[in-house]
C-alpha cells in the first residue's frame, strides 16, 4: 500500500511539473544563460547555443545572447534600474563593473526583433 501511494505522489509530481509554465520546462531561470546573478529581463529569452562560458584563474568570462520583442530603450531602462541593485555600478553606456568584473550588453537587430548579447569578463 505504501510502495502504491509512493507511485502515485511520484506520477503527480510528473504531471504537475510537465504542467509548469513553458519558460520553466524549457529550462529558463530568470538569469542571463552562463550566469547565476545577471537577471534576464521579462520578455527576452536565452539563446542556448550562443551561449560560450569560460573559468580562467583571474576570472570568468560569458558570452551570452537573449531574444526578444522587446524595445531597446526598455532593455537599457530595465538594466538601470536592476544591476545598481545587485552591486553593479555603470562604466559607460550600456557597461557595468562590479568585484573585479566587467559587463557589457550589446545591441543587434530591430524593436519588436532585439537580440541582446551580454559579455562578462574579468577587469
Amino acid at each position: 500500500m505504501r510502495r502504491l501511494a509512493l507511485l502515485v505522489l511520484a506520477a503527480i509530481g510528473l504531471v504537475a511539473g510537465l504542467s509548469g509554465p513553458p519558460a520553466a520546462r524549457a529550462g529558463e531561470t530568470g538569469f542571463v544563460a552562463g550566469t547565476e546573478d545577471v537577471p534576464l529581463m521579462a520578455g527576452l529569452h536565452n539563446i542556448e547555443e550562443a551561449l560560450l562560458v569560460f573559468d580562467k584563474p583571474e576570472g570568468r568570462i560569458v558570452e551570452a545572447e537573449a531574444r526578444g520583442r522587446v524595445k531597446r530603450a526598455a532593455v537599457e531602462k530595465f538594466y538601470a534600474a536592476t544591476l545598481p541593485e545587485l552591486g553593479w555600478t555603470a562604466d559607460g553606456r550600456d557597461a557595468w563593473r562590479r568585484e573585479g568584473e566587467g559587463l557589457r550588453i550589446e545591441f543587434k537587430g530591430r524593436d519588436g526583433d532585439l537580440r541582446v548579447g551580454f559579455t562578462l569578463s574579468p577587469r
